[in-house]
């Protein structure tokens, strides 16, 4: 296997080094352009919405990351709810995106009615169409950014939706985007491992303010090669426009940079 004469760019913002690493031990250029802002905890605007869920009728919670549920209990424990939010949960439906969701579920005792086969939020949305939302009061937890397609698809079946993020992601350095859409452009790279949905929803969020949506599309299209760290982050790519994506069977940083290599050596034959 081997990156000879890759230029491969890293549009992650932690664990970069380790991967950098891995690439040059494949001969490989590696290239790091985070498309990734930081993170904040959004603790008082979360502990405003456990108080207004006491105060309501909840009928469905759904929860897309098991690091979000926990905040969210963390944060609950703080104000003293955590059990009478825990019982709003008990005495509602309850649906899970990703299986570290669904274990930490089971750790307070609950098993969702609805779960997704695949890991991604379409996969929980397919989930979800057998049930009549109508004025259904919904809790939905996020983690860092809105899902648009759940919560879109929620609002529009007619869901009562509440939308609650426990983290909240601040765009990249737009100096960072700008550089990486020129080298993106001018083909000044062959591959872009994205490590997280976000990365690729802040990409096009510039690239919409920009008007460089089409040229990006077009440079995947012909050259460039997406690969995504797992199914969530391909996911986000196919959403967005992007058609060939490769990712590896196990959803790693390591494996995904491993994949990368036996790609180029089936299809090109890298010495």
């Amino acid at each position: 296997m081997s990156l000879h004469n890759k230029r491969v760019v890293l549009a992650a913002s932690r664990k970069t080094d380790e991967m950098s690493i891995l690439i040059e031990k494949q001969k490989g250029t590696p290239l790091v352009r985070s498309l990734q802002g930081t993170v904040f905890s959004n603790d008082e605007q979360v502990k405003k919405n456990i108080r207004e869920m006491a105060e309501q009728e909840i009928d469905w919670f759904i929860f897309t990351t098991g690091i979000g549920l926990n905040k969210l209990l963390d944060l609950a424990e703080e104000i003293n709810e955590k059990e009478s939010f825990i019982d709003k949960v008990k005495n509602a439906n309850v649906g899970a995106r990703g299986y570290k969701t669904v274990a930490a579920l089971k750790k307070i005792g609950i098993v969702p009615d609805v779960k997704d086969d695949d890991g991604t939020v379409n996969g929980l949305i397919d989930s979800l169409k057998e049930i009549d939302w109508k004025d259904k009061r919904v809790i939905v937890q996020l983690h860092g950014e809105n899902a648009p397609t759940l919560i879109n698809y929620l609002t529009e079946a007619g869901a009562k939706v509440m939308e609650v993020l426990p983290y909240q992601h601040v765009d990249p350095n737009p100096e960072t985007v700008e550089l990486f859409f020129q080298e993106l452009v001018n083909q000044e790279m062959d591959a872009v491992c994205f490590t997280a949905a976000i990365q690729v929803r802040s990409l096009f969020k510039y690239a919409e303010s920009k008007g460089y949506t089409e040229q990006i599309i077009e440079a995947f299209r012909k050259n460039i090669l997406a690969v995504a760290v797992g199914k969530v982050t391909a996911e986000a790519l196919h959403e967005h426009g992007i058609e060939r994506v490769i990712q590896p069977e196990l959803e790693r940083m390591g494996a995904m940079i491993v994949e990368l290599s036996r790609y180029y050596e089936k299809n090109e034959g890298n010495r």
